[in-house]
């Protein structure tokens, strides 16, 4: 599927070689894309230093760049800076190496992108008004029309750009639930919001349908997201919406979106639409809307929260940059600057967080684990030590990977068990932002067993570093045994 070009933010019309996680070029800074040669070809990580790149003096074949000049990185921008239209001409540049699964990664953060403008259109309607688009599944979960939109939206973006025979998804939502005769008018909802979200496709570099898709156009794209998963082959995994309760509420939710591999994650993208640039806003848990909107004027257009992150498996970097803001066009790479986890590698200076349900999650054995090894809570600057940080969804991965916290923990009650699209993109981002994820026992977490995390070694355990990491091991190896789990 024809995608707009992106671009390259530089300091200087120099390409340079490869530079890794945590080391910068001097007087550049790299944006992870380039786009060089005879195609328009997204390469989201820097160039390997064997690349050899050559000047040609003949048919005018054009590279974009974009300049960052007014980047800043302590996170405040106003939204020209954010958004940067100007594009400046460098000439033609031929030979290159395409890093593996570059226009995979530059597909899905679009997508995701796109996603997240639904998701932030549905939450201002669920949260102005009572119309009927919450519904709860089976195991009394709520689900939106933002799920089965995001779920529709995505599975045609990919079949679009890849082709559907190559598409395979493993997806959270069901159809047959939206199917049934007294779904009709919430279906109704649904084409129509999935409409006006690929209406705005150009806006994101991508190309939506010539037509407004009809209801069995849609409902064929949520069933495509049939896969099962497996150890062989490659397969998305897609959560709509992380979090729905969350969503529901006003709160923090997530967009997850990865690539498996042969049973490995070789790709992660999560949008976090709700995600405060302050880090101290996540606290604010269930209050967090109203809060906010306070704190934010309605006019306000500078980057106060949202937020896609992104990385490739092997590459030693993790990214974030902002969602598409009014009526802004998104230029590549739409002021992306690198994350990195914590230093932190001392559990008394570490923060933590847990998911906010107790449904799902112990909270009195992580609370005790967290008194053993006196971990610190999301309120630093008053030294408590009473609550950790519970925030909904992939956002706890997200908190790690970007430094705001150092230490997610997990451990399900009997019988609950781990889905893959729930973990899988957050697995990918700590990793390559620095992290360590396994499993309480030290495993790394297994993606090739279907849709479910099986053979689980009691919880799922995500630190800022490996140092930090085995002191969490320990602990929970130490505490375990007292426990009532």
């Amino acid at each position: 599927m024809p995608l707009y070009t992106p671009t390259l933010g530089t300091k200087s019309p120099v390409l340079l070689g490869h530079c890794g996680r945590r080391r910068y070029c001097s007087n550049r800074f790299l944006t992870p894309n380039y786009v060089v040669g005879f195609q328009s070809v997204s390469l989201l990580f820097s160039l390997q230093p064997t690349t050899t790149i050559t000047r040609q003096n003949t048919a005018p074949r054009h590279m974009n760049i974009v300049s960052l000049s007014k980047f800043n990185r302590n996170c405040s921008f106003s939204s020209s800076s954010i958004m940067e239209d100007q594009e400046e001409n460098m000439g033609g540049f031929v030979g290159f190496m395409e890093p593996k699964y570059s226009r995979e990664l530059d597909v899905a953060v679009r997508a995701v992108q796109m996603a997240c403008f639904l998701c932030q259109k549905v939450q201002e309607s669920l949260i102005s008004k009572s119309n009927g688009q919450v519904q709860s599944k089976d195991d009394n979960s709520p689900v939106t029309v933002a799920d089965w939109s995001v779920q529709a939206t995505v599975s045609w973006l990919l079949s679009e750009s890849f082709g559907s025979k190559n598409v395979s998804i493993v997806a959270e939502e069901d159809v047959q639930s939206l199917c049934k005769v007294e779904s009709a008018g919430l279906l109704e909802v649904v084409v129509k919001t999935v409409n006006d979200c690929l209406a705005e496709a150009p806006r994101f570099g991508l190309q939506g349908p010539q037509m407004a898709l009809g209801t069995s156009e849609v409902l064929a794209a949520i069933g495509r997201c049939n896969s099962n998963g497996g150890p062989i082959g490659r397969f998305w995994a897609l959560d709509p919406v992380d979090g729905t309760l969350g969503f529901v509420r006003g709160d923090q939710y997530a967009v997850a979106l990865a690539l498996i591999e042969d049973g490995e994650p070789v790709l992660g993208v999560l949008g976090c639409p709700n995600y405060p640039m302050r880090k101290e806003w996540l606290s604010y848990q269930h209050r967090y809307h109203r809060i906010i909107s306070k704190l934010t004027p309605t006019t306000s257009e500078s980057w106060d929260k949202g937020c896609v992150m992104y990385a490739r498996r092997g590459s030693g970097e993790a990214w974030m940059q902002p969602l598409l803001q009014g009526q802004k066009k998104l230029v590549w790479p739409n002021s992306a600057r690198p994350i990195q986890v914590s230093a932190i590698e001392n559990p008394a200076l570490a923060t933590f967080c847990e998911p906010v349900e107790k449904s799902n999650s112990s909270h009195s054995f992580t609370a005790g684990l967290a008194h053993s090894v006196g971990l610190r809570t999301a309120y630093k600057n008053f030294d408590c030590r009473k609550q950790p940080l519970r925030v909904y969804s992939m956002v706890k991965y997200a908190a790690i990977a970007r430094g705001d916290a150092e230490i997610f923990m997990k451990f399900a009650r009997a019988g609950y068990k781990e889905k893959i699209w729930d973990h899988a993109a957050g697995v990918v981002i700590i990793q390559e932002a620095g992290g360590v994820v396994t499993d309480a026992g030290g495993r790394q977490l297994d993606f090739s067993k279907g849709i479910y995390l099986e053979g689980l070694d009691r919880g799922v355990i995500a630190c800022a570093g490996a140092k930090l990491h085995e002191k969490i091991i320990g602990a929970v190896d130490a505490s375990w045994n007292s426990s009532s789990l």
